[in-house]
């Protein structure tokens, strides 16, 4: 699976690292799309505001493109890490409604 990153923060060789290891857990539950080279994520981390220091200021909006559909998760938190962590885990819950759904359309 191809993870593309666009961050408008600083984006550190291990900050890079964090992003893909998290998001590459991802790839066991897309695992038939992603053999044949049609699942790709592309995730954007940035502030809200320049100004504010408090509250959810960090936003992850990730896109998790599958054959047919796109699937969309975008989280707010305090830290860039833990709005990572939350986009990840609404993916996976996408994901297993995308399955769900395409394994009662068979």
């Amino acid at each position: 699976m191809k993870i593309n990153i666009k961050a408008g923060t600083d984006l550190t060789p291990s900050f890079r690292k964090y992003i893909e290891e998290k998001l590459g857990t991802l790839a066991k539950f897309v695992k038939r799309f992603d053999e044949t080279g049609e699942a790709e994520i592309w995730i954007e981390i940035s502030r809200t505001t320049r100004h504010h220091r408090k509250g959810d200021v960090f936003v992850a909006a990730a896109s998790l493109r599958l054959p047919r559909k796109v699937l969309r998760a975008e989280e707010y938190a305090g830290d860039a890490r833990a709005a990572i962590n939350r986009a990840r885990d609404t993916l996976r819950l996408e994901i297993e409604k995308y399955k769900t759904r395409r394994a009662a359309a068979r």
